[in-house]
């Protein structure tokens, strides 16, 4: 009997686990707990937890070509009727679409090979067979195609609608008809359709964000993105709350507005890929700029000023140009003793204005976002010039 997973479905019986990160025992009933996650997972009825997927490997395979026909007419009083093979169809093509609305790529984790549609044989009388139809895998925009084979970015799909041809389907074989001439009338040639292409592709999500929230773990991000936005990230008194980044519109005035991504916070070596840091920066590499959240006082008794430098220093060693990024420096949790002179320190050691809020009281976000929205326009500019 298989074992239940994360993603599987409860439907009175077993199913095999499909999460790939657990190992759950073979008699797993519901609710079943994730040994990656660390959480009981309950299903209702027919609805499972949704996880959040960004990178995904899959398997490409365009359809074949259909073959040529060899046949001649054959009609009575139609003597020396001639050849009438029709072509074969053409394969159809895998197509890789950017679609708005599509948040992630866990839609793909349970189906490892997209095949298309092959295309059908050509027929006698001068039928042409049928081309095979695409097939249309659809992604968030922000989604980055590798060649998994041979290392190179198929293509970046960044605009809404973009689309790539993941594979290409192969051409429809020719039947004998196509080779009648004058000196050449009954002819017995005719073709096989070509295969399609295949390719072992990477999908990797960069999400696409305005502002990106980094810091410390427990420094505030969630809590400061639900109460600017709609967005309700899983919030509670305990560092790694977040284990997904959580994508929030913030709304300045009634024309302008801008997107949010908080990802889950980050430790020294995250740069190296320590506590998946490799899986979370990525998400802000497309950020136009970045808030720094620093905790004044955190649980783990260590320096505000020195943790502030720590991250700092793991976004200048990941690259991707994060360390040049515009930054505002925000100093959260204002409601607490000391938040001032963190503030003040932070303002010495990094000999820049940083602000001080508090998600809680709302002290300082009218502030923050005023700060945000001038500084995007500014990056705005320096772009379009």
């Amino acid at each position: 009997m298989g074992s239940l997973g994360l993603g599987s479905l409860c439907r009175g019986s077993y199913r095999r686990s499909t999460c790939g990160r657990c190992e759950l025992g073979s008699q797993s009933a519901v609710p079943a707990r994730c040994s990656f996650l660390g959480e009981d997972q309950r299903f209702a009825g027919d609805v499972p937890y949704v996880m959040f997927v960004d990178r995904v490997r899959i398997e490409v395979a365009a359809g074949r070509g259909g073959n040529g026909c060899l046949s001649f007419r054959r009609e009575r009083y139609v003597p020396r009727g001639g050849p009438d093979g029709g072509d074969g169809g053409h394969g159809g093509s895998v197509l890789i679409v950017a679609k708005p609305g599509v948040d992630n790529l866990s839609a793909l984790v349970h189906r490892k090979t997209w095949k298309a549609e092959r295309g059908q044989h050509g027929r006698g009388s001068a039928q042409h067979g049928r081309s095979g139809k695409d097939l249309i895998i659809l992604v968030p925009p922000g989604t980055v195609v590798l060649d998994a084979q041979q290392e190179f970015v198929v293509k970046d799909l960044v605009l809404p609608s973009e689309q790539v041809v993941a594979a290409r389907g192969g051409k429809g074989g020719k039947g004998n008809a196509r080779f009648k001439t004058s000196t050449h009338q009954a002819p017995r040639e005719f073709t096989l359709g070509e295969e399609g292409e295949h390719r072992l592709l990477v999908l990797e999500l960069k999400m696409i964000a305005d502002v990106g929230l980094v810091g410390k773990p427990n420094a505030g991000k969630s809590t400061l993105l639900s109460r600017l936005s709609r967005a309700r990230p899983r919030i509670a008194d305990y560092p790694f709350t977040t284990k997904t980044p959580n994508l929030g519109r913030v709304q300045i005035d009634m024309d302008r507005s801008f997107l949010m991504a908080d990802i889950p916070g980050l430790i020294e070596g995250a740069h190296e890929g320590v506590g998946l840091g490799h899986e979370f920066l990525r998400h802000i590499e497309r950020a136009g700029i970045l808030i720094h959240l620093v905790e004044p006082t955190p649980i783990d008794g260590t320096d505000p000023v020195a943790n502030y430098l720590a991250i700092r220093n793991e976004l200048v060693q990941y690259g991707e140009s994060l360390e040049g990024r515009p930054e505002i420096i925000v100093v959260t949790k204002a409601e607490l003793p000391g938040a001032d002179e963190v503030q003040v320190r932070l303002a010495d050691a990094t000999e820049r204005d940083v602000l001080l809020i508090s998600a809680v009281t709302g002290q300082g976000l009218n502030q923050l976002t005023a700060s945000v929205a001038r500084t995007l326009d500014r990056f705005a500019g320096k772009q379009s010039s």
